[in-house]
């Protein structure tokens, strides 16, 4: 597969309604509400947050996103740590409708996504109960967050209408985000303020930075069901490249947007070797989902999302994973967040399975520098939940306090 040059795309105009410049807006994979779409090929309710800013130039429709933040994080206990590091996402987006004399009509996509995330180091952030992937190549992150790569998405789409209330598409990336689990916790309408990753991650939505996917995939009117070819090895430690495509994974999705306030899904993957220090094991992944969000009016609104993921790797375990988490915006310029979460994990403790929880409860008081971007202030507070012969002292818990500059 040849890496996609797409350009960031950067505008300050206000987002679009149903027309823009006489041009209809409608999703990229079909004749829905542009708002459904979410990270990768995956949905969220149509009363979801838009992807970005929103202008039109020679006939293409441009996106924008920016969301940077600079974080201070302490975990408690002998497992936790220290830090200060830079995160968040540049994202731009084109979207072109084609003439019927051009590839027959249809619609065209391209979506580029970067993050400051690699200047953090290779070791990420601490975050007790956190495990995946590794910072040398020999050894295991654990009671941290890995950084996520440079480039995070590097992909383009197709899709085609074959009647009044059908189309087909085709999605490429190198990197992209195969149809496997509920939208990236980053995009999610429930979680996209909240700059901690879910310990649920590698049991969610980990695979939205995969080097080589294709996915085909068709939409009849609410229905989506997509097919996915993809590399089932996670990123490794150098997150400033690129990484080898292998195709040797397949997941499958069914998604279903009932009305404007859910978005459902059920998702199955098999993961060919995903992990870089076990190179032997395989993984299937299991997840289903529910996301919900209603507009109170008066710039007040409320998410939330349930998901339950379950690994079942290669030596006969099955791990699962539950997440429930909602994001309240009462009023303008607020944002209340909480996440609560449980899974089994077979890393925290060696040869062991460790069942463990946290819960999180955090708020964010922005500032309107314009119509388009605000500056915020935020913190959280996680309580953590693990055995006590874990080794992570009495009371672990987790603080961050954060800034923030977005742009909506």
């Amino acid at each position: 597969m040849k890496r996609l040059a797409v350009l960031l795309l950067v505008s300050t105009m206000p987002a679009a309604a149903d027309t823009m410049g006489g041009m209809a807006m409608h999703g990229a994979l079909g004749s829905y509400a542009m708002n459904r779409d979410s990270s990768g090929t995956s949905w969220q309710p149509d009363l979801g947050p838009a992807m970005g800013q929103m202008t039109m130039l020679d006939g293409w429709m441009l996106m924008d996103r920016v969301s940077l933040l600079g974080v201070y994080d302490y975990q408690s206990g002998p497992r936790g740590g220290e830090m200060t590091f830079p995160a968040g996402m540049i994202m731009g987006m084109a979207q072109r409708d084609l003439s019927d004399g051009l590839l027959g009509g249809g619609t065209i996509g391209l979506r580029a996504m970067l993050s400051p995330d690699p200047f953090m180091g290779r070791a990420g952030y601490p975050l007790l109960l956190g495990s995946g992937e590794t910072a040398n190549g020999t050894t295991p992150l654990l009671d941290r967050q890995h950084p996520h790569n440079l480039m995070m998405e590097l992909a383009a789409t197709y899709s085609r209408p074959i009647g009044d209330r059908t189309s087909v598409f085709l999605y490429l990336g190198d990197p992209g985000e195969p149809a496997l689990g509920p939208s990236a916790f980053m995009h999610r309408a429930s979680g996209m303020d909240d700059p901690a990753a879910p310990i649920t991650h590698h049991w969610l939505d980990s695979t939205h930075i995969t080097f080589g996917v294709a996915t085909l995939g068709i939409v009849r009117d609410d229905w989506k069901l997509e097919v996915s070819q993809f590399t089932g090895r996670e990123p490794d430690q150098y997150r400033f490249a690129f990484n080898q495509i292998r195709m040797d994974s397949t997941a499958v999705r069914l998604s279903y947007n009932p009305d404007e306030h859910w978005s459902l899904q059920v998702s199955w993957g098999h993961l060919n070797s995903p992990e870089q220090l076990e190179p032997q094991a395989d993984e299937r992944r299991t997840t289903a989902s529910a996301t919900y969000v209603t507009d109170f009016g008066d710039e007040s609104s409320l998410a939330a999302t349930l998901a339950w993921g379950m690994k079942s790797e290669s030596n006969g375990q099955n791990l699962n994973g539950v997440l429930a988490e909602a994001e309240l915006v009462p009023a303008d310029l607020w944002t209340i967040f909480s996440r609560a979460e449980w899974v089994e994990n077979a890393e925290l403790v060696p040869t062991q399975i460790s069942r463990v929880g946290d819960f999180t409860l955090g708020a964010i008081r922005d500032i309107r520098l314009d119509d388009h971007w605000k500056f915020g202030l935020g913190g959280l507070y996680a309580f953590d939940f693990a055995p006590g012969h874990a080794g992570y002292g009495a009371d672990p818990h987790g603080v961050m306090g954060f800034v923030r500059l977005v742009a909506e």
